[in-house]
């Protein structure tokens, strides 16, 4: 058996519990996949959306539905020697990539060199679903999993003054007919850390070199603190990441101080007036 066919051997019995039947749970709760979907599974390089192309493919071949896959790397600026590790997992894993270039890196550090992230993350997501409707594609797929949607919730309560979750699927604004999914929803990172060093592979971490100097600053990383926030609260409750959860399923609108919906801000009082009337 080569080492990618073992990979997936693994996916489906020794890692049946912990990935392959938490992912398949949030393509049936969420309905990500559809007869006849044509998806671009998005690939960074790291461990999380390596393990989705494998995931992906598990689907294809062996799920009820049909669909094709393409799977596309998107080169923002990478070092060669990135670029050549991520081709070198590729082949390892039997994942048949596009790779395409683009200058992200550079012209988001031009437009804001303090801060670059956000213009950085909206262009990448641009190109990312420009090549795949090049392709064909009607929904790109990222690698996001569990952790990375409930450090988002707590990101957006400690740092934005909201309450703002990651949706499992969302209609693009930009491009009609397109979709963002979301298929690791349920996978935990513990999980697709365990799953990389059974198989001793090793992937890129991020390859943004503004990312890579916040996170050596721990102290300008507010996601690595909201990280060690969740990991040193779940020392005393192991149930505490399931329950930041499980508050984005169960908001009271009776309760709230105001919500948002569709750009439009409904407050308490508005509410509680028509409710008397």
């Amino acid at each position: 058996m080569l080492k990618y066919q073992e990979i997936e051997h693994s996916i489906i019995t020794k890692y049946r519990k912990n990935i392959w039947r938490p992912f398949m749970k949030g393509i049936r709760e969420y309905e990500l996949v559809e007869e006849n979907d044509k998806i671009a599974v998005c690939i960074s390089g790291g461990k999380d959306s390596m393990l989705l192309a494998k995931c992906m493919q598990e689907l294809k071949h062996h799920g009820k539905v049909k669909f094709d896959l393409e799977f596309i790397v998107m080169n923002p600026g990478y070092k060669e020697e990135v670029e050549e590790k991520i081709i070198e997992n590729a082949k390892i894993l039997n994942i048949p990539i596009h790779i395409f270039q683009t200058d992200v890196f550079a012209v988001s550090e031009k437009l804001n060199k303090d801060s670059p992230c956000y213009m950085c993350a909206r262009m990448r997501r641009g190109c990312l679903y420009n090549k795949a409707k090049e392709l064909g594609c009607n929904k790109i797929a990222l690698g996001h999993h569990f952790d990375d949607v409930i450090e988002t919730i707590m990101l957006s309560i400690l740092y934005g003054g909201e309450y703002k979750s990651m949706p499992p699927k969302l209609h693009s604004k930009n491009f009609a007919d397109m979709e963002l999914i979301r298929p690791l929803y349920f996978v935990r990172e513990k999980d697709v850390i365990a799953f990389s060093k059974y198989h001793q592979l090793t992937f890129i971490n991020c390859a943004c070199k503004f990312t890579k100097k916040l996170e050596q600053e721990e102290n300008k990383s507010k996601r690595l603190q909201v990280k060690k926030l969740i990991s040193n609260l779940q020392e005393e409750n192991p149930l505490i990441a399931y329950n930041i959860f499980a508050s984005s399923e169960n908001v009271s609108l009776d309760t709230i101080l105001g919500y948002k919906s569709k750009d439009k801000k409904h407050k308490f009082i508005e509410e509680y007036q028509k409710k008397i009337k």
